[in-house]
């Protein structure tokens, strides 16, 4: 399983968790006891919240789009005011 379905997994877990104790709340009255458990609940909630926003930071760093670079020649204007690195300029010769 992938870290993704996990914390669905979690979620819809936690989901089940809390409508039980909704059901237990209206059940046996907001007491110090019960008030505890929801509470409890829903800092699990905001927990695996927290976890969802770090995974894309846990995955695996996206590799960048891959640039084409074209086969053409490149346009020789573009070098005319620089020299050969070791060779010389264009138009005197090499020593």
């Amino acid at each position: 399983m992938s870290v993704h379905d996990d914390l669905t997994s979690v979620q819809r877990c936690l989901d089940d968790l809390l409508r039980s104790v909704g059901r237990l709340e209206q059940q046996m009255g907001g007491g110090l006891e019960m008030r505890r458990v929801r509470t409890d609940a829903d800092h699990l909630r905001e927990s695996v919240a927290l976890l969802r926003e770090a995974v894309p930071a846990l995955a695996a760093p996206r590799r960048p789009d891959l640039l084409t670079i074209p086969d053409t020649p490149y346009d020789t204007t573009l070098w005319t005011d620089s020299d050969d690195e070791g060779l010389g300029a264009r138009d005197r010769h090499a020593p």
